[in-house]
């Protein structure tokens, strides 16, 4: 049975200065086949967190959006096959559910309050000269 290695960072970006994410568990390891969760805790003093996003980024990738779920459990549709998400408000926790995991499941997986990747923004000032 093949070996591979789950590794799990974190980011902490928050609707305020107090609002904070931060994982469980930094690394896992699993054997190709198992299901695998990755969990974050969260406070929100705010009050304003109204999802939770998870990424992955692959060595020498950008990263990529894997999904969003509210905090009253709903999940964004588009999000890739045998992953999924669940919240628990009583414990302020978010984790991500990876079923029958292969190999190329090995990436680091990020979670946040706010989005972090948002496509092309727009240019701070354009260029007046012709």
């Amino acid at each position: 049975m093949n070996i591979f290695t789950l590794s799990f960072l974190w980011i902490c970006i928050g609707h305020t200065e107090a609002d904070t994410i931060k994982p469980l568990s930094l690394h896992e390891n699993r054997f190709v086949g198992d299901s695998v969760t990755l969990s974050c805790s969260y406070k929100d003093y705010s009050g304003t967190v109204n999802n939770l996003q998870w990424y992955r980024q692959y060595p020498r990738s950008k990263q990529e959006f894997l999904l969003y779920i509210f905090q009253h459990g709903a999940m964004s549709e588009d999000r890739p096959p045998r992953v999924s998400a669940a919240v628990n408000q009583d414990n302020k926790q978010v984790d991500l559910k990876i079923s029958s995991a292969v190999e190329t499941d090995s990436a680091m997986y990020y979670c946040a309050l706010v989005p972090t990747v948002t496509g092309n923004p727009p240019a701070p000032y354009k260029n007046l000269i012709p």
